[in-house]
């Protein structure tokens, strides 16, 4: 696997470290098996959709978490003993796993639903109104002094 150094980045970004950890961790996660595969889809500017293939696992076999930025969702199905099944084939993995994606900043999860084998989860994007664009007035005509070359009248 290859690594990648950020560091000439460091030189001219200011605050965007978290976000080269984020890549470089995210890179050493990917080398895993790929269980269960998933989808991600944007809908909209602010709306993205996650679908995760999870056959064989029912709503309480499954457990969707959030923390600091980071999106976790395990799976553990329960074996059931009681009785012994024979497989002529078996496609259906039904193993435990844990995927997790890393969110950006103000990413909410607003939706979590299992339907016909797929757990799809609805992402939206909620800027607060402190880190939305606004205006700046600019003090400077109006209000501004001369302080050199200006002429003035003796009274």
């Amino acid at each position: 696997m290859r690594t990648i150094d950020y560091t000439p980045l460091y030189r001219t970004i200011v605050g965007f470290d978290r976000l080269a950890n984020m890549i470089d961790s995210a890179a050493k996660q990917e080398t895993g098996n790929g269980y269960p595969p998933y989808n991600i889809e944007q809908l909209s500017e602010h709306e993205y959709v996650i679908e995760l293939a999870v056959a064989g696992f029912g709503d309480n076999d499954l457990d969707v978490q959030v923390q600091e930025n980071v999106l976790t969702v395990s799976g553990k199905r329960e074996s059931d003993d009681s009785e012994p099944r024979q497989f002529i084939h078996r496609g259906i993995a039904e193993r435990s796993f844990e995927r997790r994606f890393h969110l950006a900043d103000h990413i909410q999860v607003r939706d979590a639903r299992l339907e016909n084998g797929l757990l799809v989860l609805r992402l939206e994007r909620e800027i607060p109104e402190a880190k939305k664009p606004r205006q700046i007035a600019i003090n400077g005509k109006s209000g501004a002094k001369l302080i050199s070359g200006s002429k003035t009248k003796a009274a």
